[in-house]
């Protein structure tokens, strides 16, 4: 359960926007939509190693 404290005269949509921050961060979502199907462990080796390649490349480019 996420609690959200909320100070004396704060703007409820801060606490709201704090919220659903905390909420994307928990990935709750995001695992309830990968469970909907399978998805075989060499395609996921494949995406996991396709976005570290992407990353670095990001990376590789900044330093030059």
């Amino acid at each position: 359960m996420l609690i959200i404290p909320i100070k004396d005269g704060e703007n409820i949509d801060r606490a709201l926007k704090r919220y659903k921050r905390k909420f994307d961060k928990t990935g709750v979502v995001r695992q309830l939509r990968s469970r909907q199907q399978f998805t075989k462990p060499s395609v996921v080796r494949r995406a996991q190693i396709q976005k570290a390649a992407y990353i670095q490349g990001l990376r590789d480019s900044v330093e030059n």
